[in-house]
């Protein structure tokens, strides 16, 4: 018999945010952008401009809101 396993929601968003982070991060790198100051940028302004469209980054980045973004970049780092 299996077992029921029980995920938190809050986890599994933390885990989006991260796997969508790597991927923006990945697709600006291969553009020539420089990761930090792009995301930085859009995350202080709300400009999605700051994010290339290339393979759709832009489109990822932008179905997170940018608090959650943040609190999942400062939760890390802490």
């Amino acid at each position: 018999m299996q077992e029921t396993k029980m995920f938190k929601s809050k986890d599994f968003e933390v885990a989006l945010v991260e796997d969508m982070l790597r991927d923006v991060i990945d697709n600006l790198k291969e553009k020539g952008y420089n990761p930090v100051n792009q995301i930085v940028g859009y995350l202080m302004s709300g400009d999605p401009g700051y994010i290339s469209s290339h393979k759709e980054a832009r489109k990822k980045i932008q179905k997170f809101d940018r608090s959650v973004i943040l609190e999942v970049l400062v939760s890390k780092y802490l």
